[in-house]
C-alpha cells in the first residue's frame, strides 16, 4: 500500500493535532518522543515547502520586473 501524497495543509493539520495531545498532557514518554520526532519532520517539510514557494514568488516578480523594464526601454533603431 502507498502512503498518501504529503501536501502543507495535511502536514500543517497533523502539527496542530500532535501540539492538542502534547498539550493535553496525556501522551506517555515513548508517545511524546515519536511525537515530537513526527512534528520535526512535518517542521522540516512545511518549511521546504514555504521556501520552494517564496523561491517561486520570486522568480514571478523578478519575471514582471524584467518585462516592466522591457516595456520601458527605449527602443533602438
Amino acid at each position: 500500500m502507498t502512503e498518501p501524497e504529503q501536501s502543507y495543509e495535511i502536514a500543517t493539520g497533523r502539527l496542530e493535532e500532535i501540539i492538542r495531545r502534547l498539550d493535553s498532557g496525556e501522551a506517555g514518554l515513548r508517545e511524546t518522543l515519536d511525537l515530537v520526532k513526527e512534528g520535526r519532520t512535518l517542521v522540516e517539510y512545511c518549511a521546504g515547502e514555504l521556501e520552494a514557494v517564496s523561491a517561486g514568488l520570486d522568480e514571478i516578480k523578478l519575471d514582471e520586473l524584467i518585462a516592466r523594464l522591457e516595456d520601458q526601454a527605449p527602443e533602438s533603431e
